[in-house]
């Protein structure tokens, strides 16, 4: 797990590596998993976050994905479907600045041996995620994945506040995750997974750089995670929610996910209302 170990480096606290299971009674007829990005507090690393707008004071909510895992990880221990197994994970750490931590330039190890060069390390999110969707894919046969995170501050400028972005490996799969947001009553809208956008994430000396362009750069984000993902195997959508996770107004932290995710796994054991 190199790309998350490589952002946990820098920080004085030890990275805690988060796996829960549910197992609902009965036949096991679906087996999903969820992923949340939980980087607890995000200085942005040698790409410190500085100036006006950096939102560097507001860093531990970049934890707002790990967050609505484990609200949705509550809600169905308290639910209780049957005939479905769910994989709850979190990669969580401080992603900080230290002599032995993370440089830009550096080269990465991905636990499926691909390599990563960093060229900015405040595009961290995306690294532990990616070890983390892997972890999750070898959890036996599963059928769908989602992940969720606080990952870019495009996507907060191209929707806004309230709307979180939607990243679907195929219509069916982005609909399922769509329709459990609309009985959630939380605001979703589906992006462009745009492949040609992936030749920005190729570097000369490894497989991929960690950040593509200025320019769509929720795009390159999720392409990214793309790459980490058996979608051949495995149904799989990425929520972007750097916005939703928080409210200005209120100064507090929305939960914004939790419920989604919740009717997600609803859905998926044939119980959507």
């Amino acid at each position: 797990m190199g790309l998350y170990l490589g952002v946990a480096e820098a920080s004085a606290l030890p990275p805690k590596f988060i796996h829960l299971t549910y197992t609902g009674a009965g036949e096991i007829k679906r087996r999903v998993g969820i992923v949340g990005k939980g980087l607890t507090f995000d200085s942005g690393g040698y790409n410190i976050k500085a100036g006006a707008g950096s939102m560097i004071e507001m860093m531990k909510i970049d934890m707002g994905g790990s967050g609505a895992v484990l609200g949705a990880a509550k809600t169905l221990a308290l639910l209780k479907p049957e005939g479905i197994e769910v994989h709850f994970v979190i990669a969580a750490c401080e992603n900080m600045v230290a002599g032995g931590g993370m440089r830009p330039g550096d080269i990465l190890v991905a636990s499926n041996g691909k390599t990563v060069e960093i060229n900015n390390t405040d595009a961290e999110g995306r690294l532990t995620l990616a070890d983390a969707l892997l972890y999750v894919q070898n959890q036996g046969q599963l059928d769908a994945v989602v992940d969720i995170a606080t990952l870019t501050g495009a996507c907060m400028i191209a929707l806004g506040p309230a709307i979180a972005g939607l990243y679907g490996s195929s219509d069916a799969a982005a609909e399922a995750v769509a329709a459990a947001a609309r009985r959630a009553g939380e605001k979703v809208w589906r992006m462009p997974l745009e492949k040609a956008y992936a030749d920005a994430l190729k570097s000369p000396i490894a497989d991929y750089k960690n950040v593509g362009g200025r320019a769509g750069g929720s795009i390159h984000a999720a392409l990214f995670l793309n790459e980490f993902v058996d979608t051949e195997r495995v149904a799989w959508v990425h929520l972007d929610a750097a916005a939703p996770v928080f409210s200005d107004k209120d100064g507090s932290a929305t939960g914004f996910g939790a419920q989604t995710l919740a009717q997600w796994v609803l859905g998926e054991a044939g119980l959507a209302g």
